[in-house]
């Protein structure tokens, strides 16, 4: 018989696992089966635990049973193991109709496969290529011939990229011990420095004081408690004031107070709409009248 008479696909030596009548179509198992072929187990299973495909839980399922089906029944290293062979068989199709224009009625086919994964052990010379490529944990960065980092190193490099930070600043403090003890001791030495602001008498204290003659800084968060003897709200952003009473004073929050409007001005505050609108004893008489 003319082509060639290798051994099929479905007679490869090796330790099997199946699932049959899955939901879906073959075409989809396939395009999912063809991503795991010849690979090593372990790296099958990380191929398909990031394949953003549903037909890849139900193929990784069925390469766990192979699995454990070499382990268990063949008493096989799951470590030496391959993909050896892996096929989706078409299974029968489920006829259904959907209702038309007309009194018409359309056939729905749902379709059905029989998923098949074959493991076998890997050649002595395959598995030591794949054993010194994966050795210690190690990944190659940059390609053939690139640096090789730790699998932590390899993590921060993944943060930083997820939060847009350039990764040379993070590759430089695991490069050696070296420089991981420089970084300890540059933070040690920043941590040192901030801490000597909090003593007594030092610029953090000068910070809290007022910074106007005759002002005071807010109590609260919210800047709506007057200090005692400072109930004039000042605006910083603006430089604009409010007296008690004055149309905006309820709806202003103080960032910084002052006693007497004299001391804004001197201040270089202006008030808030002119004099008109922090007139409050006006403001009392115009409603009167209007009673």
């Amino acid at each position: 018989m003319a082509g060639g008479s290798g051994v099929k696909t479905n007679e490869r030596p090796g330790t099997r696992a199946q699932a049959r009548y899955v939901r879906v179509s073959a075409y989809k198992a396939r395009e999912v089966l063809d991503l795991i072929r010849d690979l090593h187990v372990s790296d099958a299973d990380q191929v398909l635990a990031f394949t953003d495909r549903d037909v890849a839980k139900v193929v990784r399922k069925v390469l766990a049973s192979a699995v454990a089906n070499g382990q268990n029944n063949e008493q096989q290293d799951p470590d030496t193991l391959k993909v050896v062979a892996c096929y989706a068989d078409e299974g029968p199709t489920l006829k259904r109709w959907r209702p038309r224009a007309r009194g018409r009625a359309t056939r729905i086919r749902k379709r059905t496969c029989h998923i098949t994964v074959i493991v076998g052990r890997m050649g002595d010379d395959e598995l030591r290529r794949w054993r010194e490529k994966n050795q210690a944990g190690l990944t190659t960065e940059g390609g053939r011939g690139g640096r090789r980092r730790t699998p932590a190193a390899d993590r921060r490099a993944r943060v930083a990229r997820s939060r847009g930070e350039s990764t040379e600043t993070t590759e430089t403090k695991t490069v050696d011990e070296g420089s991981t003890s420089e970084v300890t001791e540059a933070e040690a030495a920043v941590d040192e420095a901030v801490g000597s602001t909090d003593e007594p008498g030092t610029d953090a204290d000068e910070a809290t004081e007022a910074p106007y003659a005759g002002s005071h800084l807010p109590v609260d968060e919210d800047g709506q408690e007057a200090p005692e003897g400072f109930e004039i709200k000042g605006n910083e952003s603006s430089k604009k004031f409010h007296v008690p009473g004055s149309r905006w004073f309820d709806q202003t929050n103080a960032e910084v107070w002052f006693a007497t409007p004299e001391d804004a001005e001197a201040a270089g505050f202006e008030p808030a709409g002119g004099e008109d609108e922090q007139d409050v004893a006006s403001d009392d008489a115009e409603k009167d009248e209007d009673k």
